[in-house]
């Protein structure tokens, strides 16, 4: 981490730190702190983004990620860790954003917690001026995630597709991939597109009579 001005002695209308043109993000922060959250919001808002929301209290930030759909949220760790755990648990529940959780100080024990709860990554007050880089990296490694997710998520599908084929014709997996990718191709749909018919089409079929 590096040895920058701490959150608390940056003022936010006075910080002239040269950043490159970024895309304009939607960001939800949280903190049971109040005088956290004024600091906050304005260094955020100086990177170019919009603070869509403040909330404090665990029963609210649901249903408020829910209806603003953030592009990142930063969770801050107040007095209470459990607290600011309950934050992060309900943001990742409602919402398909990145969770970053924003620390005073380095405390392993909650990033580890937070970590198990669907935190992306940590930053703290003493990074204040490198707070967008650290954004960047972790909206790709989101990205990166969900391609991620998406793939075995396809392969998953496929699967299950080969294996119905398998059953319904009595043929060996080999088999079942062929008859898959020649339909793909005289269709022009996409293998995956072609397995999830198999897959939904077998929902609706009546079981085989023994």
């Amino acid at each position: 981490m590096s040895n920058g001005p701490r959150l608390g002695s940056l003022d936010p209308r006075a910080a002239q730190i040269s950043y490159r043109e970024t895309e304009h993000l939607r960001v939800l922060i949280a903190n049971e702190r109040k005088d956290r959250l004024a600091l906050v919001a304005p260094i955020v808002a100086s990177l170019g983004h919009e603070v869509i929301a403040h909330e404090i209290a665990v029963e609210d930030v649901g249903a408020v990620t829910a209806r603003e759909r953030p592009d990142v949220a930063l969770v801050g760790l107040g007095e209470s860790s459990e607290h600011a755990l309950h934050l992060v648990e309900k943001i990742v529940h409602e919402s398909a954003c990145p969770v970053i959780a924003l620390i005073h100080a380095p405390d392993p024990d909650f990033v580890k917690e937070a970590s198990k709860r669907g935190v992306f990554a940590y930053i703290t007050d003493a990074d204040a001026k490198d707070w967008q880089s650290s954004i960047d990296i972790v909206l790709r490694r989101f990205a990166e995630y969900h391609d991620l997710e998406g793939a075995f998520g396809r392969r998953a599908i496929t699967e299950r597709a080969k294996g119905i084929l398998m059953e319904r014709h009595s043929i060996g997996e080999g088999a079942a991939f062929e008859l898959l990718r020649e339909h793909s191709r005289s269709a022009n749909r996409k293998l995956v597109d072609v397995s999830s018919a198999v897959v939904d089409g077998h929902r609706l079929l009546p079981k085989q009579p023994h």
